[in-house]
């Protein structure tokens, strides 16, 4: 091994140049194996996984992987149920300098099959429950990948495998590829670095104060989106606890049950099941060592913000907001600004760099409505193997989050919109999250979503889509009284002209409505 001679004049010998001082979750986890080897890392449905077991367990399936051709730079796709296998898939993909594609188990097979092939993914890691949908996968495809799936085989499999020899991974290596959702059309990959978890990390730290020694985190958000991976993080950064939930149908009790149990710390649910969660607790009382609960993904109304700061007293309040590109956080609202601002998202995290520009690439001026634009250590390479949609994100030198915001005279941003779902109406722009903040006061309205329907007079109109508190009880809200009450909160020209009430509005992994489902349906484009 060649010695390195510094600017001082000093010679290190070392076996591994690089690879202890590079800042990836790998190093974080090697390093957490020997200073605190028997300390617990992962905690799931009851079994607990130390440091030390997690690092031999990443490094014997990482060797697997690589004894099936897995090598720097590659794709895996991983199609699984939230569990302590699903990390340490991602981590052993990565120790090796490969690519980890976390994929939504809820996608039909098409789906999934078009995200493989987009990828380029050879080899597919899956559990047994998930195991038709694989299945289903692999016949549809031309070169149908190796499939791994866990259970009592991948015990095998680590038990049989050699530790892999350390790859040096450099920060700016890509480490993920997260497909958007796909709310608004066919998903794009974005690819994300080593770097950019990194600085997501040091973000949620900062933004969730996790300062103390007994912290315990909780990933309740599917594993396959960068919210549940992107809260991971500073887990592993700082060597904390956390405690891995399962998917399944969302129980207000349970979760408080197990919240009890773990004497978890940090907690982050969309707004609705805030709203479950307040009324459980408020119902039947648990003893909870939460210091911060976040939330986002979808707007909070004040009266989940007030529930939230009742039920949870002694909990700071904190509301996130981002988006996949960004690792995803860009916007941070405190606890002590979250019923004086809202309504907003926050201000600007002091790690990434933002402006609010019209469309050609101007500042606007304060309070008026602009795409918000970003550069800054968190930001995506890029889309996966698509330059044309990277061009475009990346136009002006900038990052096009598609959101239309304004920011007050603090510094507070208002989303206001998404700039696709931005609806003009005889000339007006009509701004569909304006309009569904004011629904979502309404008394009787319990979730709301506004999308546009064409109109021969107007061009297009608004159309509101809600679900209502206790609809089998009383009579539906009907477009008449909607529109009385809407009379002293909006102008005229923003009130829908349709109202549709569901049982319940369609949602992503991540809380998100899923518009696109909602305009094939209720607003459907004319053949």
């Amino acid at each position: 091994m060649a010695a390195h001679t510094d600017s001082t004049a000093r010679t290190i010998h070392t076996d591994e140049p690089q690879l202890s001082n590079r800042s990836n979750w790998n190093n974080h986890v090697r390093r957490h194996a020997t200073m605190q080897p028997t300390n617990v890392a992962l905690r799931f449905q009851g079994r607990s996984i130390t440091w030390r077991e997690l690092d031999d367990r990443v490094s014997r399936f990482a060797g697997a992987l690589k004894e099936r051709g897995v090598g720097f730079g590659d794709r895996v796709l991983i199609v699984m149920l939230n569990r302590p296998e699903y990390l340490e898939a991602v981590l052993a993909i990565n120790a090796l300098g490969a690519l980890a594609v976390p994929v939504n188990f809820r996608m039909t097979p098409p789906e999934v099959a078009f995200l493989a092939l987009n990828s380029g993914s050879t080899i597919v890691i899956t559990d047994e429950t998930l195991t038709p949908l694989v299945d289903a996968v692999v016949k549809q495809a031309d070169s149908p990948p190796v499939v791994i799936t866990v259970g009592e085989s991948y015990e095998r499999l680590l038990a049989e495998s050699e530790p892999a020899a350390a790859v040096d991974v450099p920060d700016d290596a890509s480490a993920l590829i997260i497909y958007t959702s796909g709310t608004t059309g066919r998903p794009k990959g974005a690819v994300l670095t080593h770097a950019n978890m990194q600085a997501q990390a040091f973000t949620c730290i900062r933004a969730l104060q996790m300062s103390e020694t007994d912290e315990v985190g909780f990933c309740a958000s599917p594993m396959f989106h960068i919210a549940a991976l992107g809260s991971l993080a500073p887990s592993l950064l700082l060597g904390i606890t956390t405690v891995i939930y399962p998917v399944g149908a969302f129980d207000p009790g349970t979760l408080l049950d197990v919240l009890a149990a773990e004497r978890v710390t940090n907690l982050f649910l969309v707004p609705v099941q805030w709203q479950a969660m307040c009324a459980e607790q408020s119902r039947s009382p648990r003893k909870l060592a939460l210091r911060v609960i976040s939330w986002g993904a979808a707007p909070a109304s004040d009266t989940v913000l007030k529930a939230m700061s009742a039920t949870f007293p002694d909990a700071l309040n904190v509301a996130v907001f981002g988006q996949t590109e960004m690792s995803p956080i860009t916007c941070v609202l405190d606890g002590s600004d979250a019923l004086r601002k809202i309504g907003s998202v926050g201000r600007v995290i002091p790690t990434i760099a933002a402006r609010v520009v019209d469309d050609e690439m101007n500042d606007v001026a304060q309070g008026e409505i602009g795409e918000i634009v970003y550069r800054g250590p968190t930001l995506m390479r890029g889309y996966w193997e698509n330059p044309d949609a990277t061009a475009d994100a990346f136009h002006g030198g900038w990052f096009h989050s598609g959101d239309l915001v304004r920011q007050d005279e603090e510094g507070f941003v208002f989303v206001v919109d998404r700039k696709k779902d931005m609806i003009i109406s005889g000339g007006e722009n009509i701004y569909c999250a304006e309009v569904e903040n004011v629904l979502f006061s309404h008394p009787r309205i319990l979730e709301a979503a506004v999308i546009g329907r064409l109109d021969d007079k107007w061009g297009e109109v608004p159309v509101a889509v809600v679900a209502l508190h206790d609809s089998q009880n009383t009579p539906d809200l009907t477009l008449e009284e909607l529109t009385v009450w809407l009379g002293d909160h909006l102008a005229r020209f923003k009130h829908p002209k349709d109202l549709v009430i569901v049982d319940a509005l369609p949602r992503n992994a991540s809380g998100k409505v899923l518009k696109v489902s909602l305009r094939k349906t209720y607003s459907p484009t004319p053949a």
